[in-house]
């Protein structure tokens, strides 16, 4: 391939720029001094009057040959490419190369992407309902979303995207797949999947629909014990939370004895939210802040006074799919002492991304800052470790032969308590959640165990006596 060589004549563009800036002033005798900082200050007169003009350190500008390459590409696909593109389309191509090269978060927000961005932070947006990155060219998902078609389909939390329909994922932008997943409710997207432990590619159709998504979800698990789910961090979350709280003591009639907050396959969402959550079950202290180059990324938010429940205990389920502002919930409880946190690492997203907007139609979403939890640990891949880690698990109960008992002999001493219908409170309910899921089961024996210890300290009656003694 033959290379065109510039004109041997052509001048520098450093010396355009020079010979430009000083011919501005006619007259400008020149003495040039060296700046510590590298910068160069020359000084001289113009119609008979003392001046000073100072250069800045070429090694801290934009390098001149880097913007000449740039200039030259611009041309070269200008009048060689395949097919005409416009300069508009190329200069937006740049902006969204030079953002994609930072990290998997930040971004270029053209119009329509700017309104998707609303949406998803609102509660309601159309798609499979998946939380996603990129990782090594293709499509991660981060976590499926509760009750969406993604999450009923079996997509799971760690799947790598690779195709979309017929569609390889490899080489587009995250954006460009995003848009493809989005479509009409109703139409089926075929998502080919690598998943680990799984020796070939699976393909899930997934039926798009309408997303509406309900951020928290409470109920009592067994008498005394509540549980909260959370699904994502949406603007209300705090307040549902809180509202959840409310509801479970008035079902309960007292306060709760355990409380479970369940973060798995959260993907995280608005910060506010997070904090608000947090604030809930904390009475004082630091929640999280954010450290970045610009004062305006160095946050700082404390808890304000007023623990919702000051004395029950709190159990936080995470897991890989558990990011962001999940993260930063269960971070603050665990730093605080408030929570025990269970299950398994979390995924580890601790940096911030700031929309800034260029124009009324057009923003960039770019990584300004990182998270830090109270104990200035860094989120950033690492993730929260768990105080307990408990791993997903089938529960099967073994088989065993039936075992005789006093209440089976006939005629008995009748018991005070005794089930005369021979029904177990089991048999009439039916299996609780916590017996269909190995992790909320294990958070469920904790929090019971926290609760009869608990009962034997020597600031609690039994049955009216004080055992303080």
């Amino acid at each position: 391939m033959k290379r065109a060589r510039r004109p041997s004549h052509a001048l520098p563009l450093s010396a355009i720029v020079l010979s430009t800036f000083f011919t501005a002033i006619p007259g400008l005798a020149l003495a040039q001094d060296q700046e510590d900082d590298g910068s160069q200050t020359y000084q001289g007169t113009v119609n008979g009057q003392q001046v000073e003009v100072t250069l800045p350190d070429p090694e801290k500008q934009l390098p001149l040959e880097d913007l000449r390459k740039f200039t030259e590409v611009f041309a070269r696909i200008k009048d060689a490419y395949v097919e005409e593109v416009d300069d508009q389309q190329l200069l937006e191509s740049a902006i969204k190369g030079m953002l994609s090269d930072l990290d998997p978060h930040s971004t270029y927000l053209a119009p329509k992407d700017y309104e998707e961005l609303e949406e998803s932070t609102s509660g309601e947006f159309g798609g499979l309902g998946i939380e996603v990155g990129m990782e090594n060219g293709f499509v991660k998902v981060i976590a499926p979303i509760d009750d969406t078609p993604a999450q009923k389909a079996g997509v799971q939390a760690g799947d790598l995207i690779i195709k979309l329909d017929e569609k390889p994922v490899k080489g587009m932008t995250l954006e460009e797949a995003v848009s493809l997943m989005r479509g009409k409710p109703g139409s089926i997207l075929t998502l080919t999947i690598m998943r680990e432990g799984e020796s070939a590619p699976i393909e899930i159709d997934v039926e798009r629909d309408i997303i509406k998504v309900t951020s928290v979800k409470s109920r009592m698990i067994e008498n005394g014990y509540g549980y909260v789910r959370i699904t994502q961090f949406q603007a209300e979350t705090g307040n549902q939370f809180r509202q959840a709280l409310e509801s479970l003591e008035e079902e309960n009639g007292n306060t709760l004895d355990g409380l479970i907050i369940d973060l798995r396959n959260n993907p995280g969402g608005v910060l506010q939210a997070a904090v608000e959550t947090a604030d809930a079950l904390l009475d004082q202290g630091l929640i999280v802040y954010t450290e970045g180059r610009i004062q305006s990324s160095r946050l700082r938010f404390s808890a304000t006074a007023g623990d919702f429940m000051p004395s029950t205990p709190v159990v936080v389920l995470i897991n890989g799919g558990s990011a962001s502002a999940s993260e930063i919930l269960a971070g603050a409880l665990q730093d605080h002492g408030r929570a025990v946190i269970m299950g398994t690492q979390s995924f580890g997203k601790g940096s911030v991304q700031t929309v800034i907007p260029l124009d009324e139609a057009h923003a960039i979403k770019m990584t300004t800052a990182r998270y830090y939890t109270p104990d200035g640990r860094s989120i950033q891949a690492t993730g929260i470790k768990p105080d307990i880690e408990v791993r997903p698990a089938e529960l099967t109960e073994l088989d065993s032969q039936p075992f005789f008992t006093e209440a089976d002999l006939s005629g008995h001493l009748e018991g005070q308590n005794e089930n005369k219908d021979g029904e177990t409170a089991k048999e009439k309910n039916g299996p609780s959640p916590a017996e269909q899921d190995y992790q909320l089961r294990s958070a469920l024996n904790l929090l019971k165990g926290l609760h009869i210890f608990g009962s034997k300290d020597g600031n609690t009656a039994i049955e009216g006596q004080d055992i303080s003694q």
